[in-house]
């Protein structure tokens, strides 16, 4: 049997749709081992999830074999797969950027502190936020020594959560940081270099998204 965590060679590259319902199936997994439930067929799991056993099996077969046929899935071992093709067996070192009233709220949220992302370093632009210390314990620190603190603290994910005005600078910083990934709660696109991925989340776009909805809802 395979036990590949990796797409085999050739294969297409694994899609953001994908790695997002790879996150939903852990957390239907959570509750189930919550519950103490051993093992968990993908007709179960879909039910839990809300999507369609063949669709699980189709984003589980991208990275091996799993489970047995009529059997189903071990809950345990689903689970540390999971953990693994997603980086999350290991420790991410986490800056945020932009000490605002959403960088604030992000750098006191409790759930960091259970998870495998530990918010390690905070930056400002503003001289009156630099030195300020959250409950998390880290410092705020200028935004200029970015790419100097994130080398020697070994961060690889940024959450920038700065003004749109702020962004070209703070892009800057970050290219030359050695950060891989980025989680962008800024209104304007960064121009990053190749090879950092970035995430935007726009709230504007969602709520949009939510807005169409209702416009277009049937029972209207």
């Amino acid at each position: 049997m395979a036990t590949s965590d990796k797409p085999a060679a050739g294969a297409e590259p694994v899609s953001e749709l994908t790695t997002q319902r790879l996150s939903l199936y852990l957390r239907c997994l959570d509750q189930l081992a919550a519950t103490g439930v051993p093992r968990v067929s993908s007709k179960e799991l879909a039910a839990s999830c809300r999507l369609n056993p063949a669709q699980i099996r189709r984003d589980l077969s991208s990275f091996g074999a799993f489970g047995v046929r009529g059997v189903g899935y071990s809950v345990e071992d689903l689970r540390r797969r999971l953990r693994e093709i997603m980086g999350l067996h290991r420790q991410h070192r986490v800056a945020i950027i932009g000490m605002g009233n959403l960088g604030r709220a992000l750098a006191d949220y409790g759930g960091f502190r259970r998870g495998p992302f530990q918010i390690v370093a905070l930056f400002d632009n503003d001289p009156s936020k630099v030195g300020l210390r959250f409950r998390m314990g880290a410092d705020v620190q200028d935004v200029r020594t970015l790419p100097e603190v994130a080398r020697r603290e070994g961060i690889d994910i940024a959450i920038v959560a700065v003004p749109a005005d702020a962004g070209c600078d703070v892009a800057e910083a970050l290219a030359q940081s050695g950060i891989r990934a980025v989680l962008n709660f800024t209104p304007a696109l960064l121009e990053l270099p190749p090879g950092l991925k970035v995430t935007n989340v726009d709230v504007s776009v969602l709520l949009e998204s939510l807005a169409f909805f209702l416009a277009n809802d049937a029972h209207d």
